[in-house]
């Protein structure tokens, strides 16, 4: 459940993961300010795709502009980070009010996306690719 601050503002948090990136995301009423890693959202994630990877919960439950984002991310790259960012804003909305779960949930936001880099096997070039097989 949500909790408040000193203030009696409402706050949520919620954790994200996508490959090897991990974001806490803190959520609470305010004019829509993002900080990720105290810097601004549109320094910090500058293509435009990534940009609405991130934000796609904030647009689908038509409350872009409403909450101040506060995220801390670490590991990963930048696509990797985008999607923590999504994972960790869905989880958050879900923690700041539960009516948001049923659109969230139906949309695929709040299920970790549990895909990853697969390790490279000995005898083998990379994970899967083998090396040039030749007959003679």
């Amino acid at each position: 459940m949500a909790k408040s601050d000193v203030k009696g503002i409402n706050l949520g948090m919620g954790t994200g993961r996508r490959k090897s990136s991990v974001a806490r995301v803190y959520i609470r009423e305010g004019k829509g300010d993002i900080k990720i890693n105290n810097r601004d959202f549109d320094s910090y994630i500058q293509l435009e795709n990534l940009k609405t990877i991130a934000l796609s919960p904030l647009v689908l439950t038509n409350t872009l502009g409403k909450y101040d984002l506060y995220i801390n991310i670490y590991g990963g790259g930048i696509s990797g980070q985008a999607g923590a960012i999504r994972h960790g804003i869905a989880r958050a909305l879900f923690d700041l009010d539960e009516e948001y779960k049923m659109v969230l949930k139906s949309n695929g936001f709040l299920t970790r996306d549990s895909r990853k880099v697969e390790r490279k096997k000995f005898g083998k070039k990379k994970a899967r690719k083998s090396f040039q097989f030749s007959k003679r």
